[in-house]
């Protein structure tokens, strides 16, 4: 039975590959096959991974709207084998066997992991492969290679060969003779080429390893770019629809998995369209432990709800730059207020056709539209003040399912008006006596300490606002969790 788009706009994607905008069309409309590049868990996710985690969520509700749920495959892998989990282990658990600590420590980060997605809103992947439990297809791949003479051995390595590929580097469209005469690297001797890139590694004493491909006596583990080549042809093929993840991954992650992937297979690509987000700033400048600015997604959900942080990150279009700020949160926050009192507890249309959901000027073509967001927002904006005065709420529900297509308006009014921010760092007399001091210091004109209070509150997640009297004159302030 043959299988068609549900919506009839074309859905039209930006290719980084061609550096244009073409229609979609899978390779298989029974089958539409999508792989991103997921989390390497170490650690607490930080907000620029949340990017990526909710562009392609987007992606994926939009593919399922269009082809039907049954017929999308989503996969986006978990990397826990890594120099930045084992160095983490070895720094937490330093009294356990380093293996044990690994499987601690990647336990856990994977859990909150999804925790935070979750919160976001983002929806499960059909797949979630750990990279550990695919070395055998990694050693496939990377035997594969050895013998049609793409890669070598080193000194207990495994290297891929880039000059055996005449047109390695078109995904980010650099020539490899400009590369190798701009690296700065310092270059293995045993390397033929300094670009050339470890499919292979010896491990270290106690590190995590297996039996290595291609004869070597001596136990390794992969490298991190053949983990996605190899997860991506177990579960999606040789060749698929899309490839996904952050614009940070085009040079070298996404570059030398094409290698891989094309040469293991002698195929003309290993994806057809690669889409990449654009990079993420905080209050206006790159994000960084060194500038104080660095921020997790668990620490902004103490703070703001999740949908809230979702429907801030997609009013930027996925590869514009996106500058996070507290007061795209704020604003977020204040239209989902509004969103929420336009519907009550109205549960989601499940008709067949909602026209505010497919057709001309819809959400669903704005997001054909290679994922306009900012124009689907847009229109959400316009279609809620139209059903605010809908008493029979049909429309309403029509409303919550446009909203549903972006993973937001998943509770109900009652629901969202019941979230609070995580505890507060200061009791409520503390808070007051601060206010007051504060109020003293204005009087007294020493604006200098009145801004250190005001900013010892703010770190504490306490915002205060002055505001005058109409009857006295005077300066009144109140106060409020920051949301």
């Amino acid at each position: 039975m043959a299988h068609t788009a549900k919506a009839t706009k074309p859905l039209r994607l930006y290719n980084t590959l061609t550096r244009e905008k073409a229609d979609f069309e899978p390779l298989d409309p029974a089958n539409v096959r999508l792989y991103v590049c997921g989390p390497t868990v170490y650690d607490f996710a930080h907000i620029g991974n949340a990017r990526p985690l909710l562009v392609f969520d987007v992606l994926f509700r939009l593919l399922r709207h269009r082809y039907g749920a049954e017929h999308v495959t989503y996969v986006r892998n978990i990397t826990d084998v890594d120099d930045k989990i084992i160095a983490r282990a070895a720094t937490e658990f330093p009294d356990l066997p380093l293996n044990e600590a690994i499987g601690r420590v990647t336990e856990v980060t994977e859990r909150q992991y999804h925790e935070d997605a979750a919160a976001l809103g983002a929806l499960p992947p059909t797949h979630e492969p750990r990279a550990t439990e695919n070395i055998a297809e990694m050693k496939a791949m990377i035997d594969a290679l050895v013998e049609k003479g793409h890669a070598y051995i080193a000194e207990d390595h495994v290297l891929f060969d880039v000059g055996s590929m005449p047109d390695y580097g078109a995904l980010s469209h650099r020539r490899l003779s400009d590369m190798q005469a701009g690296a700065r690297v310092e270059v293995e001797a045993y390397k033929k080429n300094p670009m050339d890139f470890v499919l292979w590694k010896p491990s270290g004493e106690g590190e995590p390893a297996w039996p290595s491909p291609a004869g070597i006596s001596r136990p390794g583990r992969p490298g991190w770019h053949i983990e996605c080549s190899a997860m991506a042809e177990r579960y999606l093929g040789r060749t698929f629809d899309i490839h996904g993840g952050g614009l940070d991954l085009v040079f070298p992650h996404h570059e030398n998995e094409i290698a891989q992937s094309r040469c293991a297979h002698g195929s003309q690509a290993m994806a057809r369209y690669w889409m990449h987000n654009g990079y993420l700033q905080v209050e206006g400048e790159k994000m960084s432990k060194s500038l104080g600015n660095f921020v997790t997604i668990r620490d902004l959900l103490g703070d703001w709800p999740g949908e809230a942080i979702r429907l801030s990150m997609l009013m930027t279009h996925y590869r514009a730059p996106l500058d996070f700020t507290q007061e795209k949160l704020s604003a977020a926050r204040r239209t989902l207020d509004r969103w929420y009192g336009h519907l009550g507890d109205v549960q989601a249309y499940a008709g067949s056709h909602n026209p505010f959901v497919d057709g001309e000027g819809s959400l669903g073509a704005a997001l054909c539209d290679d994922l306009n967001t900012p124009e689907a927002i847009s229109l959400l904006h316009r279609l809620g003040d139209e059903v605010a005065d809908d008493h029979e709420g049909e429309d309403k529900a029509r409303f919550k399912a446009a909203l549903n297509l972006l993973g937001l308006g998943r509770m109900t009014e009652s629901e969202w008006r019941a979230w609070r921010p995580r505890e507060m760092a200061l009791g409520e007399s503390e808070i007051a006596g601060k206010v007051a001091a504060r109020a003293a210091a204005r009087e007294a004109r020493d604006w200098k300490r009145a801004d250190e209070i005001r900013d010892e509150l703010a770190a504490a997640g306490i915002q205060l606002k002055d505001q005058r009297d109409t009857e006295s004159g005077e300066i009144v302030t109140s106060w409020e969790v920051r949301r």
